[in-house]
């Protein structure tokens, strides 16, 4: 079964010329959007999305704004509102080392150096000047910082990352 991953939501349509308001979810927007990229449109609860290349993009306030080849007027993009947007597993590209996807952070056991269990990674927030993974453990909820001094490796094939936690942050 082919994977599809959330690079953003198409929050309203902009202007006449079938351009759309997307709200990223994607560290790589320049990538994930530039012309001739191949997505999918997905409504909720669809298990197949339409697929869409993209014709243009720019930036606008806090938003992406994308048109679609094929698609010149809003009358073509009208009904995407609020649907979201996929990239299809193939076209996601390699990254360098000691970079990940979202999705093979999520699922991963979080431990500390000394072996002790912390939990699960369920979330990746973005608040501002770091990332911040939610992790589940035994009756509770800890938010990891995304940074050097408390994130010391990282083994996707395992599902395993270790953590050197700083004073009061798993209490």
């Amino acid at each position: 079964m082919s994977k599809w991953f959330n690079v953003g939501k198409i929050v309203n349509t902009h202007g006449l010329r079938g351009e759309v308001r997307v709200m990223s979810q994607t560290d790589f927007p320049e990538k994930r959007f530039k012309k001739g990229s191949e997505l999918a449109v997905f409504k909720k609860g669809d298990k197949e999305g339409i697929p869409v290349t993209v014709a243009a993009h720019r930036t606008h306030k806090n938003f992406d704004l994308l048109t679609f080849e094929g698609r010149p007027s809003i009358e073509d993009v009208e009904a995407f509102k609020g649907t979201i947007l996929k990239v299809h597993e193939t076209h996601l590209g390699e990254l360098d080392d000691g970079e990940f996807y979202l999705h093979e952070i999520v699922g991963c056991q979080v431990e500390t150096m000394s072996g002790d269990t912390v939990g699960k990674v369920t979330e990746v927030l973005s608040p501002g000047a770091n990332d911040v993974w939610v992790v589940k453990g035994e009756g509770k909820t800890f938010y990891i910082p995304y940074i050097n001094d408390v994130v010391k490796s990282i083994d996707k094939e395992k599902k395993l990352i270790l953590i050197d936690p700083m004073e009061g942050l798993l209490e």
